[in-house]
């Protein structure tokens, strides 16, 4: 491949992968067609981007993207990019990696941090962005929440004790 043509391919792929730093890689070179055909499908439907790429192309046009792959580019490289975040991709991407025996999940790069098989599997058990968020806004709530319940607790009591009162005194 001459100079002029691995520029283009490079910028290509810069170009497609538009600054994302969080990537996985996967092997897909396995997968008969219909199971490749179905899993990309499958991957466009959730906005989830597939590039079979040559490793050291990736790897330059990775590395100056601040994506770090390590030691995970050797062998027939597909990268995955896209979706919700990348909890919700390793998830989707597992969960088709045990669905399809030939689909080898080979790691990831994850805010710029170089990650294993074991590291992708991990994070795919770990709470997405949805879940987190709506952790946090829990945690932000409780205190409110019971010092409302704090204040409205004797409030109710008086309440109650002051309409005992008025009862009795209407008997």
């Amino acid at each position: 491949m001459s100079k002029f043509v691995k520029e283009m391919v490079m910028q290509d792929i810069e170009s497609r992968l538009d600054g994302t730093r969080d990537v996985l890689v996967v092997d897909s070179s396995r997968m008969d067609a219909i199971s490749d055909n179905g899993f990309r499908q499958a991957m466009q439907e959730k906005n989830v981007h597939l590039l079979t790429v040559k490793n050291s192309l990736a790897r330059k046009v990775l590395g100056e993207a601040g994506a770090a792959l390590g030691e995970v580019l050797k062998g027939p490289s597909t990268l995955v990019w896209g979706g919700e975040d990348i909890v919700a991709l390793s998830k989707e991407v597992t969960k088709w990696a045990k669905k399809i025996e030939p689909l080898q999940v080979k790691g990831a790069s994850v805010e710029g941090q170089p990650l294993d098989t074991k590291g992708v599997e991990k994070l795919s058990k770990s709470p997405g962005r949805a879940e987190l968020i709506s952790q946090i806004a829990g945690l932000i709530l409780s205190p409110g929440g019971q010092l409302a319940g704090a204040l409205l607790g004797p409030g109710g009591k008086l309440a109650g004790c002051v309409k005992a009162v008025e009862e009795k005194a209407e008997a």
